[in-house]
């Protein structure tokens, strides 16, 4: 008997510092991911349109265009439903917690970060949402 093989995850990792860029990209790849990266917002817009991807990890200091300016573009053109994305940085200001879950981000994790803890809330980005039962179904067409 033969196996299918599961299609991999695609995330794009958007990160200016290339250390933390390889960082990240080795962990999600040992973890199954098939891995995407951007150095900033501009490359990683142009980057969202050339791949099909299943989540987004999102730095927020970048040159050019930063996380805040491609979260305020992903909502106002709403890619951002499309694309479960992580902040992940090493600003910890509450207000930026705010904005970034405001703008639609999914999560928020700062740099540094434990292996562990950052696999498990990737997995959690990227799961699908279990689909409606026929019962959850019905009620919702009742309204």
């Amino acid at each position: 008997m033969q196996l299918v093989n599961q299609p991999r995850q695609r995330m794009l990792v958007v990160e200016d510092d290339a250390m933390i860029r390889e960082l990240i990209v080795t962990r999600l790849e040992l973890a199954g991911y098939k891995t995407f990266t951007a150095r900033d917002g501009y490359q990683a817009l142009k980057r969202l349109a050339e791949i099909r991807a299943s989540g987004m990890i999102l730095d927020l200091n970048m040159p050019r265009l930063d996380g805040f300016e491609m979260l305020r573009y992903m909502s106002s053109t709403n890619i951002i439903g499309k694309i479960p994305t992580m902040v992940l940085t090493g600003r910890n200001d509450p207000e930026d917690i705010r904005t970034a879950i405001g703008l639609g981000a999914r999560d928020f994790m700062t740099k540094p970060f434990a292996d562990k803890q950052f696999l498990a809330r990737v997995a959690r980005l990227v799961r699908s949402p279990p689909a409606p039962s026929a019962q959850e179904e019905n009620v919702l067409h009742l309204d």
